[in-house]
Parts: C-alpha cells; sequence; structure tokens
C-alpha cells in the first residue's frame, strides 16, 4: 500500500491522497479579477489526480498584490470568478484552496518575466509598499517601504477578513494564510525586517503579533468545520538557522492555540542571499518533521519533492502529511498518475476522465495500465 495514496483528513474536509497542488502565481488579472487563463488552468490541473488544489497567492487589498496581474479578493466583484474556480476544482475530484496574503515590501512588482523588479515609482502602474518598518529588501526590490501605522495594521487584518469571508462564500473549502517568503506577515516576523519598538516589534513573540492576531481574526469568520492554514517560513538559511527555527516553532505553537489547523513549512526568503539547499531533495522534510513534533500540528512542505519515491518516503515516515507538488503539475497536469504508476498503485482512488482514459487504455501511454 502506497502511504502517498492513502487519504488524509483534516476537520470535516476529506482528501483523497497526500497530493496538492500548492498557490503558483499565473500572473494573469485584470483589476484583481480572474480571466479565462485562471478558469482553464485550475479546472486542469484538478482533473489530474491531486486531492486539494490551492489557487494562487490571491491579495486582500490593492496594495497587497506583489504585481498589478496578481489575483484579488477585495472586492465582491471579484467573488463570482472565484467561485467558478473553486466549483470546477470541485467537481473534478478536488478540495478547492485558496491562499490569501499581503505582499508587504516586495508589491508593486513587475511580472517575473518582464523583470521581476519594482516598478518604477514614475509608472502609473506603482503603488508605495507598506511594510513593518522602512527597509528594503534589495536586490531587485530596492524600494523603501512606508512604516505601518497601527491603524495600518488593523486595516490590513481587516481586509484579511473580508477576503476570508469571500473566499468562504465563493465555496472554497481550504484557507491557507501567505505568511512566507518576505511577504508582509514574514517580514514582520522575521529581525531582519522588523525594527519596531511598539508591540509589534522587539521579542519574537511581539513579532509574532500581527499573525496571531490575523489568525484568530480569520478564525472568527472562517467556518470552524473547515481547515485553516498558512505558509510559514521558519528557517532563512542565513547562519543563525537553530535560533530561527526554535523561535518559529514557538510561534507556530502561538498559531495553533489561536485557531491554526496545518501549517505548509517554507523558507523565510526576507533576504535576498540565503544559502538555500536546493539541490538536496525534499530539503525541508526534517525541518517540517520537528514543527510537527514540537508545535504539535500536521504538516504539509514542498521544495525539490524530487519524484515518486522522495514524495513516497517523507509521507511513508511521518515527516509530512501533505506533499506540495507544483512545477510539475505544471508540466504535467496528470502527474499524479506518474506517481501512481512509479509506486506501482494500480486501482487509484480516482480516474481519469472518460475522454482522456478511452485514448491511454485503448493505444497507450504514461500511466496507461492503471487507467481505468
Amino acid at each position: 500500500m502506497s502511504a502517498l495514496f492513502t487519504p488524509f483528513q483534516l476537520k470535516d474536509v476529506q482528501l483523497r491522497n497526500r497530493i496538492a497542488v500548492p498557490p503558483m502565481c499565473q500572473y494573469s488579472a485584470l483589476d484583481g479579477h480572474t480571466t479565462e487563463w485562471h478558469s482553464v488552468h485550475y479546472a486542469s490541473i484538478a482533473r489530474g489526480g491531486a486531492a486539494l488544489v490551492i489557487v494562487e497567492a490571491t491579495g486582500v487589498s490593492p496594495e497587497g498584490r506583489i504585481t498589478p496581474s496578481c489575483t484579488g479578493l477585495w472586492s465582491d466583484t471579484q467573488t463570482e470568478g472565484m467561485a467558478r474556480i473553486a466549483a470546477a476544482i470541485r467537481a473534478a475530484g478536488a478540495v478547492p484552496g485558496i491562499q490569501i496574503g499581503h505582499a508587504g515590501r516586495k508589491a508593486s512588482a513587475n511580472r517575473p518575466w518582464e523583470g521581476d523588479d519594482h516598478i518604477p515609482e514614475t509608472d502609473p502602474r506603482s503603488w508605495q509598499p507598506i511594510a513593518p518598518s522602512p527597509l528594503a529588501f534589495g536586490g531587485g526590490l530596492p524600494r523603501v517601504p512606508r512604516e505601518m501605522t497601527l491603524a495600518d495594521i488593523e486595516r490590513v487584518q481587516a481586509d484579511f477578513v473580508a477576503a476570508a469571508r469571500r473566499a468562504r462564500d465563493a465555496g472554497f473549502q481550504w484557507l491557507e494564510l501567505h505568511f512566507a517568503h518576505g511577504y508582509l506577515a514574514q517580514s514582520f516576523f522575521s529581525a531582519h525586517s522588523n525594527q519596531r519598538t511598539d508591540a509589534y516589534g522587539g521579542s519574537a513573540e511581539n513579532r509574532g503579533r500581527f499573525l496571531v492576531e490575523t489568525v484568530e481574526a480569520v478564525r472568527a469568520v472562517w467556518p470552524e468545520r473547515l481547515p485553516l492554514t498558512a505558509r510559514f517560513g521558519v528557517i532563512e538559511y542565513d547562519g543563525r538557522d537553530e535560533e530561527t527555527l526554535t523561535e518559529s516553532i514557538a510561534q507556530v505553537d502561538r498559531m495553533r492555540r489561536a485557531g491554526l489547523d496545518l501549517v505548509n513549512v517554507s523558507v523565510n526568503f526576507v533576504i535576498p542571499d540565503g544559502q538555500v539547499p536546493w539541490r538536496e531533495p525534499a530539503f525541508l522534510a526534517p525541518v517540517a518533521a520537528r514543527v510537527k513534533r514540537e508545535a504539535g500540528l500536521p504538516v504539509a512542505s514542498g521544495w525539490c519533492m524530487d519524484g515518486a519515491y522522495t514524495a513516497e518516503h517523507v509521507i511513508a515516515s511521518g515527516q509530512l502529511d501533505l506533499v506540495m507538488i507544483g512545477r510539475a503539475h505544471l508540466a504535467n497536469p496528470h502527474y499524479p498518475r506518474e506517481l501512481a504508476h512509479a509506486l506501482k498503485v494500480e486501482r487509484p482512488d480516482w480516474t481519469l476522465p472518460a475522454p482522456y482514459a478511452h485514448w491511454l487504455q485503448r493505444y497507450g501511454g504514461p500511466g496507461a495500465a492503471s487507467a481505468q
């Protein structure tokens, strides 16, 4: 029996296996609204066999977008398009999830294939980034953000709550808060980017206050029966990893007590020159296992899930509860069938769509032996 293809239950949501598609920005929205690209993209991936499909990082406010082409949920007019996507994912047999967040000092950037850098202030598409402290990220993102006031903090937390309500109303069953990758929440928690002297700065507990309060506020409107999760960077690979990881685990525990149900373990990416061990398969799995053990929450993670046997191992060994597999799904939306074939799972609990299965059964193809 393959551990990767066993069900996973969290709250009232059951996933048919342990394979999840993480948020991957498509940079194809118009004024925060989804387009036909999103509808086709998410429906296609959801048909491929993954148990959970999480819609890309979606801004809780216009200023919270990474680029002008990112999706948003700050307006009721954006809910209809998201509802169609959630319905398409659910109709394909996967659980529809969405990630909401605020880009902080990394906001107001060009799309990756157009520079992946800050849009010049003179460009009419640009806007003023905000952050806990007026410190630039650096590299291609040199713009100094405006330091947030207490009123700004309250406003952004209210934006998270409003976006969570819209996600709920759109029919999503899994909510992920983007607390990673150097965006706003992560920059509050990191000592690299937070030099505040008020209640939101200083000690690790104070630096994590914005995150805990946001979890509590969102939990109050997100249905208790549905999973509330967060993608959270727990390590920076900056030479002080043990200290950062210890602080992060304590922060995860505080968020658990505030209502968090699962943490998607990632890298901080608060500084531009962290020494991330990209060549090591599943390099975050042992880190996530420690978070799971010491903070008492189920964990997911991605990054370098190098093939079927790596994914199987991290689940079978108990290091992870879910594997987040992104780019392989872009190359092949039916990637789970390749995994099933490699692991000799002959009758998975999901099937290819009939128009696909007919041709693969009759004429062969990757994973055809297990096509139903």
